[in-house]
């Protein structure tokens, strides 16, 4: 699982504690989640090789002008991508996972860049790949997308990270789309997040490497192990983020935090990004509670 079954442990714990912190500060949860989404957007679009950098996204999001020339198909990706990102939120307490429901956030990811293709599976001889691996046949992508999402609902037993995990390995080794497959994918992490009572995740670009690789080990090998890792970090600092915030502590940066710390800032930083201490990253900052 998730690195060990401490880790599994941790996030029950940490959840605990969420939810105990809970009661009064629904509003706060509110704004939190919508302060991620130009992040959310950024690190999603970035591991697909958008250009635009954090700062640019935000100020896509929010209607400023940029200093640089940027194509119209970025533009779109961005605000489509937070308005994809916003409805998930939206409609993750109310609706199951399901094939009407992914076509419906391809149609608001795609349909202004490529409505040929927006919502709608590959179909005929729409073939893709990622590097060397192909994806499932167009003919019989709608079947093992019902599969994936049947085998997913069936499994009440296996612990949620290992769940998310399978479940967006397979999703993206059928590669179900022309374009938007990963954007979609991660997407729907966070709706079974949500829908199952945890907190939404953000795999950052800066993870990217071991993203791919954990793509590679399930092509190969069927393997899930790097991608549980993934996930247990980014729910972990998921819930130390949030957690900071509702229990008031003081939060500052790890940087400054270090200067009163026995260990330095290297060995800090470290730990933060294991998570093995309670630190989270803001606009790729990270922070921590003094």
């Amino acid at each position: 699982m998730a690195r060990t079954p401490t880790t599994l442990k941790k996030i029950s714990l940490l959840r605990e504690r969420y939810y105990q912190a809970l009661p009064g500060k629904e509003s706060l949860i509110r704004t939190i989640s919508e302060a991620e989404i130009p992040e959310h957007v950024y690190n999603s679009n970035a591991i697909e090789n958008s250009t635009l950098s954090l700062e640019e996204t935000e100020k896509i999001l929010l209607e400023i002008d940029l200093e640089r020339f940027v194509s119209v198909r970025e533009i779109h990706e961005a605000k489509n991508l937070a308005r994809v990102t916003a409805y998930m939120e939206e409609v993750a307490p109310k609706e199951k996972l399901s094939i009407e429901l992914i076509l419906r956030l391809h149609q608001m990811l795609i349909g202004n860049i490529d409505a040929e293709i927006a919502g709608r599976f590959r179909t005929g001889d729409e073939w893709v790949r990622v590097g060397i691996h192909i994806g499932t046949d167009p003919k019989e992508v709608e079947a093992a997308i019902e599969q994936v999402i049947t085998e997913h609902i069936s499994d009440t037993e296996t612990h949620i990270i290992e769940r998310i995990a399978r479940f967006h390995l397979a999703f993206e080794h059928i590669h179900p789309f022309c374009d938007g497959n990963g954007r979609i994918g991660r997407v729907l992490n966070n709706f079974i997040l949500l829908r199952e009572g945890y907190v939404p995740i953000n795999i950052a670009f800066a993870d990217r490497a071991q993203y791919y690789k954990a793509f590679k080990e399930f092509d190969a090998f069927e393997q899930t192990k790097t991608m549980r890792e993934i996930v247990g970090r980014a729910l972990t600092e998921s819930y130390h983020k949030r957690l900071a915030y509702m229990e008031g502590g003081k939060i500052t940066t790890l940087k400054e935090y270090a200067k009163g710390s026995k260990d330095s800032y290297s060995n800090l930083l470290n730990k933060a990004e294991r998570q093995t201490i309670e630190a989270f990253q803001e606009k790729g900052v990270w922070k921590i509670v003094q």
